[in-house]
């Protein structure tokens, strides 16, 4: 079972029921439960051995106590550094590609060329925006009529 597995999957395939249908890659169900029932052995038999990471109280997560892609700083890398060097050979590549001259890490590189490019709406949004104004004043014209003549009809209600 591949690690993708393990952070997709949950430990149902442990139950003596086959439930689930077999994996695409050939391997049976059995197997999986097979596996999955030796991962959970072992860590109902190390667990005296290591008290301290809890691993028979963890075994419904196959002694894995966390979220799948957390990582420890101790022993391995941190997800913002795997990111930061994915963006530092994309960085790379980019620069290779454009033939640019070797600069100076701390130097910022504008790749841009700004153009005046107009003002004010295009013809579409000029109608759109038009519609709109029309729009907004006849609501509030409606509203001025409707409020007069409530006035109008609660003053007469109130001569009676």
């Amino acid at each position: 079972m591949s690690g993708a597995a393990y952070a997709s999957s949950s430990t149902a395939p442990t139950s003596s029921t086959a439930a689930s249908p077999a994996p695409a890659s050939g391997a049976s169900h059995n197997d999986d439960i097979t596996h999955s029932r030796s991962v959970i052995e072992a860590c109902k038999l190390l667990d005296p051995l290591y008290p301290g990471r809890r691993l028979w109280a963890w075994a419904h997560m196959l002694g894995f106590r966390g979220h799948f892609s957390s990582k420890s700083r101790r022993y391995s890398t941190t997800l913002g550094a795997l990111r930061q060097a994915r963006a530092d050979y994309r960085a790379a590549q980019e620069h290779a590609a454009l033939g640019l001259e070797d600069a100076e890490p701390d130097t910022v590189l504008v790749l841009a060329d700004w153009q005046y490019a107009g003002h004010g709406h295009t013809p579409g949004e000029s109608v759109l925006a038009a519609t709109i104004a029309r729009d907004l004043q006849l609501n509030r014209e409606t509203a001025r009529e409707e409020l007069a003549a409530l006035r109008d009809q609660l003053a007469d209600e109130r001569e009676y």
